[in-house]
């Protein structure tokens, strides 16, 4: 039989068994990370972390992190150990590597349809304190049902619709409605409203996210009256994100936010009015290397679209004056150079801004922890790809 297997493999007719070597290893050399690979700035990251956890904590708001933001559970880890209350995901899917790894307290912040959505909600209900919104009493008594049906219990935010035009109620009434059928069904309870305006964060004006934020809170405020009157108490609300933190924790309305980007940046929160209440540096980095360089003033990177998303634009090369990613294909990224003279070399490694931090995450199996020169530690994005 062995005789057998070195003819086959002799032939080609076995395939040899290859091993590809990771992109990184712990305490080596930043410079050695193979690419493409996402690079974390460790002390860029830990100063947002204190820099956004410390604002909450001024205001007396607590910070749920969005997980969806980066889908990497030693990441969130670390936002709690800082005091986060807990963390945000968009999908129950999403949740359970966050669950497996020990958070306790996640907040699901979308609505859930489908018996085996709300059958793994049920399992992950059993292991942590799991909340989740509703906009609708069908939705609403088809979760109680699943909830009582498995012997688990979650926590009901009615998801109120302040401006964005996706989920939630449209008026207070309907909220009313649906906080007091959930508070007379099995297997769920009231825990209060989310408040999300996702098209409030990327304002480009500070003024106008201010207005903005404004209108918002005053809309939040005829949902909490309309509770009170009713007679049902209303302890969370939650909503905002890394754009409008500095208005949401003053509102008085939130007493949580749900920031996420403020912890990496990109180059579309880059590119907003920031004003001086705040600050946040860049610490998520796309890392490439130059393929090719066909023209004088045309450098060609060795990433693309499935390494990193376009739709919010291009990453941008940080450290290269003068040199524009001008375009994302599906292998290949272009550099564009103002001056010859600033191009990169064949075999350069350059680090880019992502344009948007979150889909960029999901299309990576880890993220490479950097400090200085040395590579810390390689963490993996485990909850990538699930979105179910």
């Amino acid at each position: 039989m062995e005789e057998l297997r070195l003819r086959e493999r002799e032939a080609g007719l076995v395939p040899e068994a290859f091993c590809i070597a990771p992109a990184a290893v712990a305490g080596g050399l930043s410079q050695d990370i193979d690419t493409p690979s996402l690079v974390l700035d460790l002390d860029a990251f830990e100063d947002n972390l204190r820099t956004m956890q410390v604002l909450a904590e001024r205001h007396g708001v607590a910070l749920r992190p969005h997980a969806k933001a980066h889908r990497c559970p030693e990441i969130a880890l670390r936002q709690v150990a800082l005091g986060a209350a807990g963390i945000c995901c968009q999908k129950v899917a999403e949740a359970v590597p966050f669950v497996q790894a020990g958070l306790r307290d996640i907040h699901i912040s979308n609505e859930i349809v489908g018996e085996p959505k709300l059958r793994l909600l049920a399992q992950l209900a059993r292991k942590a304190h799991i909340t989740v919104c509703v906009d609708h009493p069908v939705a609403l008594k088809a979760l109680s049902a699943a909830m009582a049906a498995h012997g688990a219990s979650v926590g009901v935010l009615v998801d109120v619709d302040v401006g964005q035009k996706r989920c939630g109620v449209q008026t207070p009434d309907e909220a009313v409605a649906l906080a007091g059928l959930a508070q007379s069904l099995p297997g769920v309870g009231f825990t209060g409203i989310q408040a999300y305006h996702g098209g409030l964060q990327h304002k480009r004006s500070l003024d106008q996210r201010r207005k903005s934020c404004d209108k918002a809170a005053r809309l939040i405020r005829r949902y909490l009256d309309a509770l009170e009157r009713a007679g049902i108490a209303c302890p969370v609300v939650t909503g905002g994100g890394t754009g409008t933190a500095v208005f949401d924790v003053a509102s008085q309305v939130y007493t949580e936010i749900q920031s996420g980007t403020y912890a990496f940046m990109d180059t579309d929160y880059g590119s907003i009015d920031w004003g001086e209440a705040l600050a946040f540096r860049h610490s998520l980095f796309l890392l490439g290397t130059v393929m090719s360089t066909p023209t004088a003033d045309r450098a060609i990177m060795d990433f693309g679209l499935k390494s990193t998303s376009a739709e919010s634009g291009a990453p941008q090369p940080v450290g290269w004056p003068g040199l524009r990613c001008v375009a994302v294909h599906d292998e290949h990224s272009i550099l564009q150079a103002d001056d010859a003279k600033n191009l990169p070399v064949l075999g350069d490694k350059i680090r880019l801004i992502p344009g948007h931090c979150d889909p960029t995450f999901n299309l990576h199996d880890s993220v490479v922890a950097v400090r200085g020169d040395r590579v810390e530690a390689i963490w993996a994005i485990s909850a990538r790809g699930l979105s179910r």
